[in-house]
């Protein structure tokens, strides 16, 4: 892969990683009732399972979706069905977590077997893999755009989450918590619009 190429592929992993979408609202709302250091898994088990996902589609999973268009539409409706149980969470809560039991962010696995149904990932994964690997080197680039995102998706993911955490003294009054977990609730469903569609 040209160094033009890859540094036009880090560009489009960055840009695609950090643009509001499930994974980005998700980690917000974390950042705010749980705080940055208890959303490291979360984050870390983005990072982990798109990295899966992009190797699944690269070889192979993205030809299957392809020829059997009825997979991807159970994804989508799967991965559909998650994100509203997930906003449903996020808009009822009403109070900053305490430890106790039952609340607590994403685990790694769970934040990692996320991506495999989030629908944003998979148009990412595959069209990274259309556009940015090499008939020719097929593996090597497939790779290489695996490289690319992992070196900005912890950026991207960082951000989010620290975003959510610097408000979180800010939203510790009950009633600016209860609208904005309302807000990232919606905010999440609507993020899937353009995926569903």
């Amino acid at each position: 892969m040209a160094p033009e190429t890859f540094l036009s592929l880090i560009i489009f992993a960055f840009v695609t990683s950090v643009t509001p979408g499930p994974n980005t609202m998700m980690l917000f709302a974390s950042g705010v009732n749980f705080g940055f250091r208890r959303t490291v898994p979360h984050m870390v088990g983005i990072g982990a399972g798109f990295f899966s996902l992009l190797l699944g589609v690269g070889f192979g999973l993205g030809a299957l979706l392809a020829t059997v268009p009825v997979l991807y539409t159970a994804l989508k409706i799967a991965g559909g069905a998650y994100l509203v149980y997930i906003a449903w969470k996020i808009g009822m809560s009403r109070a900053m977590p305490d430890g106790k039991v039952g609340e607590r962010p994403l685990t790694l696995i769970q934040a990692a077997a996320f991506q495999w149904v989030n629908p944003k990932a998979w148009v990412m994964a595959v069209s990274a893999m259309t556009i940015y690997t090499n008939p020719d080197r097929y593996t090597l680039t497939v790779f290489l755009v695996g490289l690319a995102f992992v070196l900005t998706n912890f950026p991207a993911v960082f951000t989010w989450a620290g975003f959510g955490s610097v408000l979180r003294s800010w939203l510790a009054d009950p009633v600016r918590l209860k609208w904005f977990n309302i807000t990232m609730g919606v905010l999440l469903i609507l993020s899937l619009w353009p995926m569903l569609r």
